[in-house]
């Protein structure tokens, strides 16, 4: 077995449009459609990231920053169903977070499923805590948590 080479997700291009579909198809509910991810590929407040292997997107993560805010807020973070489990949910997230830093921000901010133990056990290793809950946040009516994690020493996370 030939070992893989090292995670380096990059900045999304139009021509991947068609891949991040087929990444958020694989999620159940609220997905993203092509104009939306169009607009976030030009959107200079946001961070839309892509990981390639073998010619085929197998994660992505989105974050949102707001001018004036110091908390970055992770939009959507996915990984390929047939990739999960093996650490690329672990290097987007670190991907991220390095970018929120790299423009200044002092916490990480999200929303999850809360029926969605996977992402939850990987934001918490991660560092995240809980601040918050939402009840029927999702459009199926799911339940969703927030949570929150600081990127820097002395950044206080809020409830």
């Amino acid at each position: 077995m030939r070992p893989r080479p090292p995670i380096r997700p990059r900045v999304a291009r139009l021509p991947d449009l068609d891949g991040l579909l087929a990444l958020e198809a694989g999620f159940p509910g609220d997905r993203m459609n092509r104009r939306q991810y169009r607009w976030h590929i030009n959107n200079p407040r946001a961070s839309l990231r892509v990981l390639v292997e073998d010619g085929r997107q197998v994660a992505s993560s989105l974050c949102f920053f707001r001018a004036g805010s110091d908390c970055a807020r992770l939009y959507s973070l996915v990984v390929a169903a047939d990739r999960r489990g093996g650490g690329l949910g672990a290097a987007m997230l670190a991907d991220a977070e390095r970018e929120a830093r790299r423009r200044g921000c002092l916490r990480m901010r999200l929303e999850v499923r809360a029926d969605n133990s996977g992402a939850i056990g990987l934001y918490r290793a991660a560092g995240f805590v809980q601040v918050g809950e939402l009840a029927g946040y999702y459009q199926d009516g799911a339940a969703g948590l927030r949570l929150e994690k600081r990127l820097a020493p002395g950044a206080r996370v809020r409830a």
